[in-house]
């Protein structure tokens, strides 16, 4: 009798159809360890410094020595993803979120060197490196013009630190009355980050603090590495229909494409990095990009408000942080995109730069090692005194 055989292809199929499922059970483990891990850090402060953990953090009381803090680890770091969800765990660990909405303003300026570097993949040729550079930079100055805005107004109103506030207590208390004070997250990681406090009393205080911010900081750099290469195995080439399918229609339907592709690979980088090679080519427009970029912003949010649900400890103020850092977004891009003179200053900025930089190519080496390191790195020791 001869056996069956399995067509090669049905075999093929069925490995594809289990390699995407373990994929898939390996994004929920990888956002479960984030979500644990910005708890992590909470606890760690909490261990080092008890209810005086405010002290630690005296370094950032300056506004702009935050915002310099928050550009340079996020241009050294390459993720914002990463750096916001740190301030959500610092946050909960006693970091005042009135320190903390510079540090997530400055994350999204330093962010933007990914997409800025991408660009120069096209330097070889001048048409392709003007048009791609543009492209890149166009981010950065909207960022910068939004700091520059939003800022000063909330410095002297708090007006994101109220909102984010008053929306954190709301979903706080929906959730208590909705699942009778059951979190399944915090259910779910509380246990793991008493057994890890509880062994960490081996260690010498602050020893025993230390090692735990250390593994929660490791723990969100592992898992929001390998989130966004399985990521972009899985989304990267939806993502790539929904940015061909939605620019071009629209600035409302580019911005929403923009929040929904970067909500999909966990990354602004990336979803930012994406359309730079198709700006080089000349498939697309610095005008149809524009918008896109400014979904981008908005999207990159979600990973702190994952990290933010974890918290046990300060839970309302970890969950302010993060709407701060939604409410700054979605505020700053209609504020920006709804005011001509405003929303058309970083396209002209970002075509005069790339002018500039097609010609001289160095300059723009130039213009990324100013912009994120070596003008944070000097308004920081110039302001950490005051």
């Amino acid at each position: 009798m001869v056996e069956k055989i399995e067509h090669p292809s049905e075999m093929f199929k069925l490995k594809e159809r289990i390699r995407n499922i373990l994929s898939w059970l390996s994004i929920i483990a990888l956002i479960y360890t984030l979500i644990f891990a910005a708890g992590l850090i909470g606890t760690g402060f909490k261990t080092i410094a008890g209810e005086q953990a405010q002290q630690l953090f005296e370094f950032a009381k300056n506004p702009f020595a935050g915002l310099l803090v928050g550009t340079l680890c996020t241009a050294l770091i390459q993720s914002s993803s990463t750096i916001t969800s740190i301030i959500v765990g610092l946050v909960a660990g006693g970091l005042p979120v009135a320190i903390a909405v510079p540090m997530i303003m400055g994350a999204n300026i330093g962010t933007t060197i990914t997409n800025t570097l991408v660009s120069l993949g096209h330097v070889k040729n001048r048409q392709e490196f003007q048009r791609a550079f543009a492209a890149a930079t166009i981010h950065d100055f909207f960022n910068l013009i939004s700091v520059i805005i939003f800022l000063p107004l909330e410095l002297a109103t708090r007006f994101l630190e109220k909102v984010g506030l008053f929306l954190a207590k709301f979903l706080v208390e929906i959730e208590s009355i909705n699942v009778e004070n059951f979190n399944i997250i915090q259910a779910t990681t509380q246990p793991l980050t008493i057994l890890i406090q509880k062994s960490s009393q081996i260690l010498p205080s602050p020893f025993d603090g230390i090692t735990i911010i250390f593994l929660g900081i490791s723990l969100i750099f592992f898992s929001i590495f390998h989130l966004g290469k399985l990521l972009k195995i899985l989304m990267v080439n939806k993502a790539k229909n929904i940015l061909h399918t939605a620019i071009g229609k629209g600035a409302i339907t580019s911005i929403f494409s923009g929040t929904l592709v970067t909500m999909l690979v966990q990354s602004s980088s990336t979803t930012t990095s994406l359309i730079v090679p198709l700006a080089g080519n000349g498939l697309l427009t610095l005008e149809e990009i524009y918008p896109f970029t400014l979904g981008a912003n908005i999207g990159t949010c979600i990973t702190a408000l994952l990290a933010a649900t974890a918290v046990v400890t300060n839970q309302v103020a970890a969950l302010e942080i993060a709407m701060v850092h939604l409410l700054y977004n979605v505020i700053g891009t209609i504020v920006i995109y709804s005011i001509p003179f405003l929303r058309n200053t970083p396209i002209w900025s970002a075509k005069k730069l790339a002018a500039v930089a097609s010609e001289r190519e160095y300059l723009a080496i130039v213009y990324i090692i100013a912009t994120f390191f070596l003008v944070p790195a000097m308004l920081l020791t110039f302001t950490r005194n005051y």
